[in-house]
């Protein structure tokens, strides 16, 4: 590896640092960094925090220590060529007199889509693509997937006993896992665009399913199936701040009436066998912008979206407790008459959490590009 390559890891590393910073509060945007380099030193850096606030680009560009002309720029994302809440980033960087461009990866985004990198080089920057590619991808994989794919990507979680149980027989699930394990439940909450209940669980449990965290975050827009329209219109939820939505595709403009006077948004969606349909649900988040789906939810949805093959990681939080048979499983699946039929997963991540497990699967490679 060549001095220069070696140069371009180092400073996209740090740029992808400070991307990271943006993971709580960039929603419906990507999480992106960028560092100026000239003469070996950084004189500029910067990331994206909120969306209508300054792009990295630019916040490094202002924040130069010295005049930027002639410098290395390294984004983590391709610079943005169009006009959307701010003006176009790759005319930014060219104004400023950046000469060399290293960026991890193309901009998914159709309105971009390699238009930002043709600007640059067409304006005489020597242009560099694919630095850490991997690493930038992992970072935005909510955004890749609803720019690639017209829906989010969804991730969930699932505590249970050893014996693969999620709940008591008569329901009782409080608690399975350590303080550690739901501590951790609510970062993961935090860095999703949305999160997304059955009416089963909100009738059993009644939860409040905001994100508490004791850092800066944009909270998850809260979405709550419900086929027919069972949400009682004082559920806790209701008493957090933020967007609650109701996806239903029940016709009854009674209840539907009830609860948007509540404070709640209703949706009604298409039908799959008298039940919400799962794919319009997922295309009907990503119009919305929502990026990252985070699931909590019992063995229907779980199952339903098991089979829908919808859901790109599974977090399961498995406690050294066992609740015996009686209790409640993972998934409602039909039957299977044969093991060629039974689903596979793949494992990505095993680690500690307090004195419980978390298993990362997925059911296929789960790196959106």
């Amino acid at each position: 590896m060549s001095n220069n390559e070696k140069n371009d890891f180092h400073y996209m590393a740090r740029a992808l640092i400070l991307a990271e910073r943006g993971r709580y509060t960039t929603d419906p945007n990507p999480r992106v960094g960028c560092v100026l380099v000239k003469n070996g030193k950084i004189i500029g850096e910067g990331w994206h925090e909120r969306a209508g606030q300054a792009h990295a680009e630019v916040y490094a560009l202002n924040h130069a220590t010295q005049s930027v002309e002639g410098a290395t720029a390294y984004v983590t994302l391709e610079p943005c060529s169009h006009h959307g809440r701010t003006p176009p980033c790759c005319d930014a960087l060219i104004a400023a007199g950046i000469s060399r461009l290293v960026v991890a990866m193309r901009d998914p985004n159709p309105l971009v889509a390699g238009q930002g990198l043709a600007r640059c080089r067409d304006a005489g920057m020597d242009v560099v693509c694919d630095v850490l590619k991997e690493q930038a991808q992992a970072l935005n994989e909510g955004f890749i997937s609803r720019m690639t794919r017209k829906r989010p990507f969804v991730r969930s979680k699932i505590a249970m006993s050893l014996d693969g149980r999620t709940a008591l027989a008569n329901g009782e699930s409080q608690w399975i896992t350590s303080p550690p394990a739901r501590e951790d439940v609510h970062r993961f909450r935090a860095q999703s665009s949305a999160i997304l209940t059955a009416i089963g669980t909100v009738l059993i449990d009644n939860p409040t399913l905001n994100a508490r965290v004791d850092f800066p975050l944009v909270q998850p827009v809260r979405v709550v199936l419900d086929s027919q329209l069972k949400l009682m219109p004082n559920a806790k939820m209701r008493d957090i701040d933020g967007q609650i939505w109701v996806l239903t595709c029940s016709d009854n403009a009674a209840k539907k009436a009830t609860l948007e006077r509540a404070g709640f948004e209703v949706y009604v969606l298409l039908d799959y066998q008298g039940r919400i349909d799962l794919q319009a649900v997922m295309a009907f988040l990503a119009q919305k912008e929502i990026n990252n789906v985070f699931v909590e939810a019992g063995a229907s949805l779980n199952g339903a979206l098991l089979e829908a093959n919808l859901v790109d990681e599974w977090l399961i939080y498995m406690a050294p407790c066992v609740l015996g048979d009686k209790g409640r499983g993972i998934f409602v699946l039909p039957e299977l008459t044969s093991m060629k039929n039974k689903s596979h997963f793949h494992w990505q991540n095993v680690r500690h959490v307090g004195q419980d497990l978390r298993l990362t699967l997925s059911r296929k490679n789960n790196v959106v590009a």
